[in-house]
């Protein structure tokens, strides 16, 4: 029996979503040199570190059509019980191969708690708070993505799977907690479910979800790499994770406040068009240090801006489409990542300045045709203030 108030299951929900993604980002430093140590050739290491990737994208749409039809508790409970298991997989004593069936589980499971947890946010909340309580969701994610790394970093490659273990149980007491916890379905209704209903509006949110998602492949493939030819120390890296994360975590009560009170479409063009130019800007900092500060500017207009992308997303839609909006939203994030995750190695090896550009270009253009999808949309909500 649910028995929390929205305020409530929001608390529940940050926590549950920073300790998630924390436990999915604290072996990512090592994870590869643990791979490496189960026999993994850095062709099979690709392949195992995409397929999180690819099975969230394969999934995040059928995992928000079933939260519609059967409710977002169920969808929670099991993406946290499977999280859990998978982790609790890096122990076996396996060879590499072996962890590809563990980083799709991981991804299928990651992805449908992204998806159960925003659209309960949505339906728990009126339009005119939903962007303050998205924001929190946000914060949760980028500040478990924040010190993940760097809890990583403190444990030894030998040690790598204990920590998944801990973090798989930690993910397992989360979802005792889910069954008490109220987020926002109604009784069963065995009747179709409603067919979306597109718009301009929607479009341009799906639109803006893929330009952030071009901007994040880039990063998750070439940041590093560009920072090494730079001189940067493997401190330097880890710390410019950490420094891109931190002010969004700050900023993200901020972030929400501008999604129920502004623009929106103004909000959020001009935070896409801040990251493209700020990874057009990137390959001509040769200071590591200064692109771990202006990755920190960077992240001031991110967390500005997407509260109020996912504000316009979600608003208007019926309480049984409101999972499977989220589902093509996180689709379309997650496909434009993985494409531009796939090819940007390819760019790099050439020079290292063209993933960077042409990302910037793509993702520029994204951002720039959101002006059109969004012309005829309402950008305000209310001028009424709230505090989470």
């Amino acid at each position: 029996m649910s028995t929390t108030t929205p305020k409530q299951t929001l608390n529940r929900l940050t926590f549950i979503v920073a300790v998630q993604w924390m436990g999915a980002t604290l072996g990512l430093p090592l994870l590869p040199l643990f791979l490496e140590n189960r026999g993994g050739t850095p062709t099979i290491v690709g392949y195992i570190m995409a397929a999180f990737s690819i099975a969230g994208l394969a999934s995040q749409f059928l995992t928000g059509r079933y939260a519609d039809k059967h409710g977002r508790r169920p969808i929670m409970i099991i993406g946290l019980v499977v999280y859990g298991l998978a982790s609790m997989t890096y122990l076996f004593p396996v060879n590499a191969p072996w962890f590809i069936i563990t980083r799709i589980f991981q991804g299928v499971s990651a992805g449908a708690i992204e998806v159960a947890s925003m659209s309960a946010v949505s339906a728990l909340f009126d339009e005119t708070e939903r962007g303050s309580a998205i924001s929190r969701i946000i914060a949760a994610q980028l500040g478990g993505m924040a010190f993940g790394p760097v809890a990583g970093a403190l444990v030894s490659v030998r040690a790598l799977g204990w920590a998944f273990f801990a973090s798989g149980v930690v993910s397992l007491l989360a979802a005792t907690q889910t069954f008490r916890t109220n987020l926002g379905d109604k009784a069963y209704d065995p009747s179709p479910l409603p067919k979306l209903r597109w718009s301009q509006q929607l479009i341009g949110a799906f639109i803006a979800a893929a330009g952030t998602g071009v901007l994040i492949g880039v990063y998750e493939t070439c940041w590093s790499l560009l920072m090494k030819t730079h001189h940067a120390t493997t401190l330097d890296i880890r710390l410019s994770w950490t420094f891109f994360c931190l002010p969004w975590v700050l900023l993200s009560g901020f972030g929400g406040w501008l999604a129920d009170n502004a623009n929106r479409r103004v909000v959020g063009t001009l935070g896409l068009v801040n990251g493209a130019a700020f990874l057009a800007l990137y390959p001509h900092i040769h200071n590591p240090h200064m692109m771990v500060i202006f990755g920190a500017f960077e992240s001031i207009g991110a967390s500005l801006s997407v509260p109020s992308i996912s504000s316009l997303m979600s608003e208007g839609s019926e309480h049984r489409e409101m999972s499977r909006r989220q589902g093509l939203n996180a689709t379309a994030n997650t496909g434009a990542l993985a494409l531009s995750a796939a090819v940007s190695g390819y760019f790099f090896s050439i020079n290292e300045s063209f993933p960077f550009t042409i990302g910037a270009v793509v993702s520029g253009a994204l951002a720039l045709s959101t002006i059109w999808w969004w012309r005829n949309v309402k950008g305000n909500i209310s001028t009424k203030k709230v505090s989470l």
